[in-house]
């Protein structure tokens, strides 16, 4: 994503919660904690059960990157296989206009070391590009 490409559109801004909006920019700057306390902060409100578990894939994924940050492959490993789980029980390729299939592919192009040995604390971590997200420029619906 170059400096002038947006990860939104203003339609997003007036459709989508601010605190999901808020996690993305979060997210993408490389402040994963602070991207888990936006997500959560909805999460833990009146929501729907699909967004609810679309939110909890989102910040598990953002803790693995986090538990990276602080040297701790094996917890991030346990977040990152959690948050596929949770994509997978989703079921769909689209939510709240995020390609799901394109941030699990960068999250796999990631964080897929981790599983490589039994042992994650083992490895010599590579070098780790998280996703950058980038909303679809179409709205869905979302519970």
């Amino acid at each position: 994503m170059t400096e002038c490409e947006t990860p939104y559109l203003d339609a997003h801004i007036a459709a989508y919660p601010v605190e999901y909006i808020a996690g993305i920019d979060l997210y993408n700057a490389g402040e994963f904690h602070a991207a888990h306390d936006a997500w959560e902060e909805r999460w833990m409100g009146e929501v729907g059960p699909s967004e609810k578990l679309f939110l909890q894939a989102m910040i598990q994924s953002a803790v693995a990157f986090h538990h990276l940050d602080i040297g701790r492959p094996g917890a991030a490993r346990q977040m990152y296989l959690r948050a596929k789980e949770k994509f997978a029980r989703l079921g769909v390729s689209v939510f709240m206009s995020l390609d799901l299939d394109e941030y699990q592919a960068q999250l796999d192009s990631a964080l897929s070391w981790l599983l490589t040995a039994a042992d994650p604390r083992e490895l010599t971590p590579p070098q780790v590009v998280p996703p950058k997200i980038r909303l679809l420029a179409t709205l869905n619906e979302f519970d």
